[in-house]
């Protein structure tokens, strides 16, 4: 599994892991524009809050890797770019940490970053095959994280070798695992997409949030095909997906208040102000903070600050001086009232 993991990071590094027909959408979405937006741009405020915990800017490092030496280095040096920042981070699958503790220090950031919104990881599928409660527990104890996503995944498991492809009962087991925690569970996909069809499955599971995880980025069935042949034999396949800006739209049609992350081929500021203007809450990026990872905490630092400032550039030029403008959930709907008050 530690071997896979080192694959899967050399394979997603490659230029052809990415979707190559199919883009986020998000390029179709016009972004407003004011000539005299009477603002100033320093005045620009990004701060939020994200599952009870404050955010300097509507962002999260995404979940990427764990297992190895060089995943530890990585996950280290994303942790103290999301410390000196202010910003989320996801972990990578922690499923290697569970069954083989000897790689437990790959996932342990939280010494470099006491005070960020870090959130586990573990695989759906694997509640199928008996996970429980206890493995939630023991995930994010190890890590002293703050909530849990669980990943789902078919297409990319239906592309491995060996991959975990029964997920039969499935959205019972959630339903299950989410109303018995008492600590917050996310549902993300790795990024293939969750859109309407998945969005009313779940309407009922009280999640904490959902990351939508679009198509128009990194596709694991391409990773999957590069780390299982070297190259890339079904292409076809690997195009699958619900792209972003249609995934984030149809799930925050189904779901209008629930909190959601939006990620998948995230690339710049004004991709993350389309997605906030779209209905997400705050948006993750991953891929794009490999290379910088591995050169050191100054390298992600520095991209995550251009990622930032363009984010306030986007809201300066349509005249938005506060992040919360877009962020901000609708409030529920008042119940109906009591049928004996309804006139006939």
């Amino acid at each position: 599994m530690q071997d896979r993991k080192l694959k899967h990071l050399e394979a997603c590094l490659r230029e052809d892991s990415q979707y190559q027909t199919v883009k986020t959408g998000l390029e179709q979405v016009s972004w407003p524009y004011r000539a005299l937006p009477e603002l100033n741009l320093n005045d620009v405020d990004l701060r939020c809050t994200f599952m009870g915990k404050p955010l300097s800017a509507p962002l999260l490092i995404g979940a990427m890797t764990g297992g190895t030496e060089h995943a530890a280095r990585i996950n280290r040096n994303l942790a103290l770019a999301a410390q000196e920042l202010g910003i989320g981070m996801m972990l990578g699958s922690q499923r290697v940490m569970l069954e083989h503790p000897e790689a437990s220090y790959s996932f342990q950031v939280r010494e470099h970053a006491p005070d960020i919104l870090l959130i586990g990881n573990l695989g759906v599928a694997q509640f199928v095959k008996g996970y429980t409660t206890s493995h939630i527990i023991k995930a994010i104890g190890a890590v002293k994280a703050d909530g849990l996503a669980l990943h789902t995944n078919p297409l990319q498991e239906a592309m491995q070798t060996g991959g975990d492809t029964n997920f039969q009962g499935i959205t019972e087991v959630m339903e299950t695992l989410v109303k018995k925690s008492w600590f917050p569970i996310l549902l993300k996909e790795v990024g293939h997409g969750i859109g309407r069809t998945t969005a009313e499955q779940i309407r009922h599971i009280p999640f904490a949030a959902i990351d939508v995880a679009g198509a128009g980025g990194t596709s694991w069935a391409r990773v999957e095909d590069l780390v299982a042949n070297g190259q890339i034999t079904q292409p076809d396949l690997g195009e699958v997906g619900i792209p972003t800006a249609k995934a984030l739209t149809e799930t925050r049609e189904v779901l209008p208040h629930m909190p959601l992350i939006a990620s998948g081929g995230i690339r710049s500021g004004l991709d993350v102000a389309k997605c906030l203007m779209l209905g997400a809450q705050v948006c993750a990026i991953a891929r794009p903070l490999v290379q910088p990872a591995l050169k050191g905490p100054d390298a992600v630092l520095m991209y995550l600050l251009k990622i930032i400032q363009q984010l306030k550039t986007a809201l300066f030029v349509a005249g938005i001086p506060h992040v919360g403008e877009l962020t901000q959930l609708e409030p529920p709907a008042p119940p109906p009232p009591p049928s004996y008050l309804v006139d006939d």
